[in-house]
Order: structure tokens, then sequence, then C-alpha cells
């Protein structure tokens, strides 16, 4: 995954141990989430659905769920770790992986009917990005760009506040390890780019739920995934794993279980924005 920072590419998510945290623990969007781009994207009848990509795709989590309903999907990505960990699970005839930045996307002109960006449109160059989507969809093609707040909630029977206090420490001992580029929240940057994007189509949404129950390691190895423990991790690798093992501690005491194995419920908050390309662009 490319990040440009000044004039430097930053390099993420890279390193095999990371894809293989990334493959196991990361969440993808739900079907009714990837229910309401289709929605979007079928609600004009001149669209269609022969080939869809998946810009920024890590270890393809996403991409498989578009399998379904176009004819070919592509996800891109500029991890060659990541797309090995992608091209291991995939098991469908017409998903395929590609190395590409975000901004050089290997597609003609006016040949892809949706693009997509899951959870990380944030890490791209994104005025150079949007004209890269621009120019590789067809007239009516859409482009749908999702993200979650990364402030994840649990709920386990009546202890669920105490559950989020917990998670809410996890989060603040994390935030100094933070990205500059991604300043303080990409919610921002979501927002401010669906309103100055030059599309008369488009449509913005800033709450969807997701909810789904996940063990307590799964929710503990979603948060090692992100950006800010991998980076307190390369600082202080004893640090890292204190932090996290004394978290994963707290919890289960507060649930009153032993077992990192327990369901709970995971909460995540996903916002996103969609847009069709015009006839006459």
């Amino acid at each position: 995954m490319l990040v440009q920072q000044s004039n430097m590419a930053v390099r993420l998510f890279e390193d095999k141990e990371h894809a293989d945290t990334y493959w196991k623990y990361r969440i993808s969007p739900s079907e009714e989430l990837i229910d309401k781009v289709l929605q979007f994207h079928r609600s004009n009848t001149n669209s269609a659905n022969d080939l869809a990509v998946d810009v920024g795709c890590g270890s393809g989590q996403g991409t498989l769920l578009l399998a379904p309903h176009y004819t070919c999907v592509v996800g891109t990505d500029i991890s060659p770790a990541q797309l090995e960990m992608g091209r291991k699970h995939v098991n469908m005839p017409n998903v395929s992986y590609r190395e590409s930045p975000a901004e050089e996307l290997p597609f003609e002109d006016g040949s892809v009917d949706l693009v997509t960006a899951m959870s990380a449109f944030h890490w791209f160059d994104h005025s150079r990005f949007l004209q890269e989507a621009h120019r590789v969809l067809k007239p009516h093609g859409c482009l749908a760009v999702l993200n979650y707040i990364m402030d994840m909630e649990l709920s386990y029977g009546d202890c669920s506040e105490t559950l989020n206090h917990i998670c809410n420490e996890f989060y603040a001992a994390l935030q100094p390890f933070r990205n500059p580029y991604l300043r303080s929240s990409s919610f921002e940057l979501y927002k401010k780019t669906h309103d100055s994007l030059q599309y008369p189509d488009k449509e913005w949404q800033d709450i969807f739920w997701v909810r789904k129950p996940v063990p307590l390691s799964g929710y503990i190895g979603m948060v090692e995934s992100f950006s800010s423990f991998q980076a307190l991790l390369k600082k202080d690798q004893e640090e890292a794993r204190r932090l996290s093992q004394d978290t994963e501690h707290r919890l289960l005491h507060a649930m009153g279980v032993t077992s990192s194995e327990t369901e709970v419920i995971m909460g995540v908050k996903y916002f996103y924005f969609l847009a069709r390309k015009p006839a006459n662009d």
C-alpha cells in the first residue's frame, strides 16, 4: 500500500507476518453494506456488471465479496506480501490480483464498472487516485469509498460498559503511534472528499454499524493489525506485547471468563460515500 507523504513514499502493511495477521483478523464490510454499494450501482439502468476493481485491497477480504456480482473482479495493492496472502485464499475463478499503486491503475480508459476502496483511501494520494478512478470508470460507472472508525465497541452480557472503557484505554495508548499522514480523523477527509466531488449523483452515509460475533482473541488480533500497533511493535516489541496481553487479561476479568476464545459482539461503525461518473465526462 502506497502512502504519499511530502515527496516520499511510505510503504505499510508489507511484511509477511503483518500480512498474515491482516488476513486472519481484519474485518471486511458486511454483505448488507456491500448491498448498499450494489443498490446504488444498479439504480442506473445503464450500469453494467462486467469489471469491478478493488483498490488497496490488502489481502483481499473485501475483494471476494464482489465476486458473486461481477463477471471479473480485480484486487490491486502495492504490497506483494498482501497480494500473496490474497492469492493464497482465492477460490473463485473470476477473482485475480495485480500489483499496482492506487494512483496508476493498470486498466484502460472507461473500462471499469465499479471502483472500490475499502479502508484504504486515506493512505492514497487523494487527488491523484480520484483522477485515476475517473479515468478508468465507464460512463455511469461507480466509485465506492468505505472506511470505519477504529474505536470498535464490544458487547458481552451486562459488562459492555466496562469492556468499552478498557478498549478506549487501549486505543488511547496507541494514539501517539498513529501515522501522522492520517492526521486526527479520516472521517473528516472522507466527508470533505465527498462534498467536493464534482459528480452530481452521489451519496454520503456517516453511520452504518456492522456487528458480528468474534472470539475475544479476534478482537485483540484486529487491533494488533492496526498501523499504530505495528508502529509500537517496531519501536518496542516488549511494550507492545505487554499492552496487548494486559488489555486481554483485563477484558477477560471483566467478562468473568478465562478463555480468549469466548465470543463477544464486536461493533464497527462504518462511513462511506458513493458516486456515479456522469455520462458526458
